[in-house]
């Protein structure tokens, strides 16, 4: 029996629970995820401040024009005038120094005219004139990162202008990866007339580091059980183990052979959609065990659909997990079969953020040129009807899975 697919990821995630938590620099944090929310330690900025070069004064005095002021000090940033100022008085001021006391605007120094100890004031201004006023940003004990959140440049910059120096984050899970099969070697190494290049654990290595997990490749297993049990034994202590290819039940489909003999405890092994129907999932002891299909492409989408939202609860980080969008045909559709479908598709978006999906017209899971170019994967529902352009479809976009922003 083949399991829909919804049915499928639901089974998974009740599997997983969020990962502990552990306290970095703020300089390591990049990329990793909140695991509680972070409250500013200071009022930014801490004193009203001067947006501007210029002088300040009150806007009192300048009830009628021109004004001319004494100037009784000169406030670079860094430093502060400790008197309050009087009326008639004006301090020469520079961005980011902070008003004297009972200064409430700034006069630019464009519209000044500075003589001596004098400044003359053409035209009033009103009081929060070019002032930047204390809290403007964000004040001590405000919260203004959430847990759940995965750390981008901007959330770094902002963590460290709230004096945050240390962060409790997710710990990065340990994913184990194995790649299955005789027929199949490294990048760059000798190729048998019947081998082919192998690129699902480098691929599923790179969505995992972008995902923000720690890969440990155990290597390629030969079609030997004996082998196999062996390289399976580095996965111990990993968050997941994630083979590739010998996940059904054929003669040299030996993944569930080799851990049923370790005690497997399988839950499923078939879903209902393409790419991607010999998946398996079970445990290992306390292991969970994510089988997926040897073919690239069906290894990789299955990888959107079911290993994201698993990260996203091992994270706590809900924005990793794919969400579908909806979206209008580009072409005309035939009926689908049993199987939910996940065709590669290019993705258009007008200026009001509307898709349109126009699915590739070779869908061979073969073809990973065919996924790069993909800006997403249209989704058919089982024993969805014929379909024309223009009517409606759900899409899962492929750009910017991990998450990651600048």
């Amino acid at each position: 029996m083949m399991l829909p697919v919804a049915e499928a990821r639901e089974k998974i995630l009740e599997v997983f629970e969020p990962l502990a938590a552990e306290t970095v620099s703020l300089s390591q944090a990049a990329g990793r995820v909140l695991a509680e929310d972070l409250a500013s330690r200071r009022t930014q900025p801490p004193k009203n401040m001067s947006a501007m070069d210029g002088f300040a004064l009150k806007a009192s005095d300048l009830a009628l024009t021109p004004a001319t002021l004494k100037v009784v000090a000169e406030v670079p940033a860094g430093s502060s005038y400790d008197r309050e100022l009087q009326a008639g008085e004006a301090v020469r001021i520079f961005t980011g120094a902070p008003l004297p006391q009972g200064a409430d605007c700034i006069v630019i120094q464009e519209d000044a005219t500075l003589s001596g100890d004098k400044v003359t004031i053409a035209d009033a201004v009103k009081a929060g004139t070019y002032v930047r006023p204390a809290g403007l940003d964000f004040r001590e004990g405000e919260v203004k990162l959430k847990a759940g959140t995965r750390l981008s440049a901007r959330d770094i910059g902002l963590a460290a202008a709230m004096n945050c120096p240390w962060l409790k984050v997710r710990r990065r899970p340990r994913i184990a990866l194995l790649a299955t099969g005789d027929e199949i070697v490294m990048p760059g190494e000798a190729i048998g007339e019947n081998q082919i290049v192998s690129s699902n654990v480098l691929a599923l290595a790179a969505l995992i580091e972008e995902a923000g997990g720690e890969a440990v490749n155990l290597g390629i297993a030969p079609d030997r059980k004996d082998g196999l049990v062996s390289l399976l034994q580095g996965a111990r202590g990993c968050d997941l183990l994630v083979t590739t290819g010998g996940a059904s039940v054929g003669k040299h489909d030996l993944v569930q052979g080799a851990l049923a003999s370790q005690g497997l405890d399988l839950a499923f092994w078939k879903i209902a959609m393409r790419p991607g129907k010999p998946l398996m999932f079970g445990r290992w002891a306390d292991l969970p065990v994510l089988g997926l299909p040897g073919n690239p492409v069906s290894s990789l989408v299955c990888s959107y659909l079911f290993l994201l939202p698993i990260f996203a609860k091992l994270l706590d980080c809900p924005a990793l997990a794919p969400k579908p969008r909806q979206a209008t045909l580009g072409a005309d559709m035939k009926e689908n079969d049993r199987r939910e479908d996940y065709l590669r598709a290019h993705l258009d978006e007008d200026q009001q953020g509307r898709l349109t999906a126009l699915p590739f017209a070779k869908q061979d899971s073969s073809m990973l040129a065919t996924l790069k170019d993909a800006d997403g994967l249209l989704i058919r529902p089982p024993h969805a009807p014929a379909a024309k352009a223009g009517e409606p479809c759900q899409v899962i976009p492929l750009r910017g899975l991990s998450g990651r922003s600048l």
